[in-house]
């Protein structure tokens, strides 16, 4: 077996590096390449020991708590080298849920940190990932322009950019990320991205919950005590409503003026994936069910971002929020290794041709 080692910036819980360990359980025996944590960064302490708990290798020296903007990236090679790269840069400044800074914003520069890793390490590939809005930001020079930097980074990379919708790939949740998969270019191997597999039948959010029942020990499923102000609120909004487009009493209308975001208290619709879950926001972000007058526990959160029932979340009720909403979810990782895994090895798989336009 050929074992390629992976970097990853920004981390996050482990979503991206249990989605290889996920690939590589399901390729045994069709493939000659497996994947393994090498190093990985993220300046959430919570978040880190998330990672140090469910990935398999990673220890206190693999793993580390730094803001990438103090990370003498050069030393991680005392680490380890790698074969592959991965990062999901902050999407703050470029999520249609915000400001949309782009570029200009605290976040939006830092993909430059993965541009560097690239020219310290020049790994095979590597993986970008980031929100479907990235696409619009600076009426698409951005994207267009960190594309440019990536593919210029250590002896250059060919560059495979693609929106997918997750549901369908059966994540059950409407969640779209435009990710860019590059191998460099002396390799000579051909990446297209895979093609969906739940695009006629998404799973719908409800059986992701509710089969099989969540175990009553199990972690990171606390209720959250709800105001009897919101109870009254929810009980007139109905599956797939949402604040504004509910028929709700003047009493318990909310008051707002300017943007008004859809996913305010919005109930599941429990025929259909799940609404995309985020990290951030104020009241009323929290996911609401579809039946029950309440917010999502973080565990039935995690179930809709395909974390297993055993991958246990470190930190206080909002660090696991924000860890579990900011995680790339590892089933959606899992079919993109897959189908890097195979073109490496020269595997053929079921894709797509047609990619987003730059």
């Amino acid at each position: 077996m050929k074992e390629l080692k992976i970097g990853e910036l920004f981390c996050g819980p482990g979503g991206i590096a249990y989605g290889a360990e996920l690939a590589n359980l399901e390729l045994i025996g069709q493939t000659a390449t497996t994947l393994k944590h090498a190093w990985a960064v993220d300046y959430h302490q919570s978040t880190v020991k998330t990672y140090l708990k469910n990935i398999k290798g990673a220890n206190e020296h693999t793993t580390l708590c730094s803001d990438v903007r103090d990370l003498n990236i050069p030393e991680l090679s005392k680490i380890s080298e790698i074969d592959g790269f991965a990062y999901g840069f902050p999407c703050n400044d470029f999520s249609r849920v915000g400001e949309q800074k782009g570029l200009n914003g605290e976040f939006g520069p830092l993909y430059k940190y993965g541009v560097r890793v690239l020219d310290s390490f020049n790994p095979s590939f590597f993986i970008a990932e980031n929100v479907g809005g990235l696409r619009g930001a600076h009426e698409g020079l951005a994207l267009k322009k960190i594309i440019s930097e990536l593919s210029k980074a250590g002896n250059g990379y060919i560059i495979t950019p693609h929106l997918y919708k997750f549901e369908e790939y059966g994540i059950p949740q409407s969640r779209h990320r435009i990710i860019l998969v590059g191998f460099r270019s002396d390799l000579n191997i051909k990446f297209s991205p895979p093609a969906p597999t739940h695009k006629d039948k998404p799973n719908i959010c409800s059986a992701a919950i509710l089969n099989p029942p969540i175990p009553l020990n199990a972690y990171n499923n606390a209720l959250t005590i709800q105001h009897p102000h919101i109870i009254e609120r929810l009980k007139h909004i109905k599956p797939g409503e949402n604040a504004w487009n509910a028929n709700i009493p003047d009493h318990l209308k909310l008051n707002v003026k300017g943007a008004k975001l859809s996913q305010i208290y919005k109930r599941l619709d429990p025929n259909k994936p799940a609404y995309t879950i985020t990290g951030s926001g104020g009241g009323g972000t929290h996911v609401y069910h579809w039946s029950e007058n309440r917010a999502l526990t973080n565990r039935e959160k995690a179930r809709l971002q395909t974390f297993p029932d055993h991958y246990e979340f470190c930190g206080n009720k909002e660090d696991v929020r924000r860890q579990i909403g900011m995680a790339v979810p590892p089933e959606a990782a899992k079919f993109l290794f897959k189908a890097i895994i195979k073109a490496i090895d020269g595997v053929k798989y079921d894709s797509v041709s047609q990619n987003i336009t730059i």
